[in-house]
């Protein structure tokens, strides 16, 4: 397919998932920076071989979980033009978002308060320190896609996504769905490299 063909629409329309792409893949390579040092840092003699993982951190990924299902929901009810349905799942996976971010937070709390680390200082372990530092970057991306959520809200409210003109919905989505999936493997990760 030649690239270079097509209305300027089209382009600027690729250009724009092009950018998200290089985005994403930016941002999983970070990640997997953060994963890597993580891993060579496991070998210290004060690492925590016997964490704890916060209770709340595994509820956050059952409302991750949902929360993908129903970006998806809202993106096919969109591309429909069922408009109320689709505006229902926006709604309903914003309000998933923030409880995800809640829960992280929560988990924080848990770290502290039960285990009784501090990301930093006297009562920090190295484990914890680096369990906060990529939660709390993941954190700062799931406010990004909920900052993004509202404006295909505010555009979807002003009804921009008519007659198959859905990028933002589909930008959107896609970002949603890799901030989830990112979560997904970072959970795992913290479960299974001890």
């Amino acid at each position: 397919m030649d690239y270079t063909e097509g209305s300027e629409d089209l382009k600027r329309q690729r250009a724009k998932k092009m950018m998200l792409w290089f985005g994403i893949v930016s941002l999983s390579m970070s990640f997997l920076g953060f994963t890597s040092a993580y891993i060579v840092s496991s070998k210290r003699e004060d690492w925590l071989d016997d964490f704890q993982i916060p209770q709340a951190f595994y509820i956050s990924l059952a409302v991750i979980i949902a929360s993908s299902i129903t970006m998806h929901l809202a993106k096919r009810n969109i591309k429909k033009e069922n408009n109320g349905t689709g505006m229902l799942f926006l709604w309903t996976t914003l309000v998933l978002g923030v409880v995800f971010v809640w829960l992280q937070l929560q988990g924080f709390d848990e770290i502290i308060g039960i285990f009784g680390y501090n990301p930093t200082g006297p009562t920090s372990n190295i484990t914890y320190t680096y369990i906060f530092l990529i939660a709390t970057v993941h954190i700062a991306h799931i406010v990004v896609a909920l900052i993004a959520l509202l404006v295909v809200i505010y555009n979807h409210y002003k009804q921009k996504y008519t007659k198959g003109k859905t990028l933002g919905v589909e930008l959107a989505a896609t970002f949603w769905h890799f901030v989830d999936i990112l979560w997904i493997y970072l959970f795992f990760f913290f479960y299974i490299v001890r």
